[in-house]
């Protein structure tokens, strides 16, 4: 497995596109597949935020991105790890963390002190990774955990 920027890669924005709005539309309501591969495109300009990580062997299996804003209501916070996804046949085999670990070293050697998520679920995942929950709120009818990283 490897892990590269979308930038080398730009031909898997559809899929990681059409992965990211079955897996949740629900926490961007109004949001259409058209919608969020235009959003995409964004990912592939120079700038290290927004960037999309993908991990690819023989088929692409999963993405993590680190972007500016990822809570609308919560400007206060940046920038986020958000996007983490593995694709079903490929998950529990560790990929999910060398995503993640992948952007907050990322996220380290540009000069971040802090990463932000917001998750519905994965609160323990995360917490097992060194994050700790900043808050419990709603979130687009949805209760989810706002959690940081810190460098230390």
């Amino acid at each position: 497995m490897q892990i590269c920027n979308l930038k080398e890669v730009p031909q898997h924005i559809e899929t990681l596109a059409s992965w990211h709005q079955q897996e949740w539309h629900h926490l961007n309501p109004g949001q259409t597949l058209a919608m969020r591969i235009q959003k995409m495109q964004k990912y592939l300009n120079k700038d290290f935020v927004p960037s999309t990580f993908v991990a690819l062997d023989k088929n692409i299996m999963g993405s993590a991105a680190i972007v500016d804003q990822d809570m609308d209501e919560r400007s206060e916070f940046s920038p986020w790890l958000a996007s983490v996804y593995v694709e079903p046949a490929y998950r529990c085999k560790g990929i999910g963390t060398a995503l993640v670990n992948h952007v907050v070293e990322q996220a380290k050697l540009k000069g971040y002190r802090e990463l932000f998520l917001y998750t519905p679920d994965k609160d323990k995942f995360y917490q097992q990774r060194g994050w700790h929950c900043l808050e419990r709120t709603a979130y687009h009818g949805h209760d989810v955990s706002i959690m940081v990283y810190h460098y230390s």
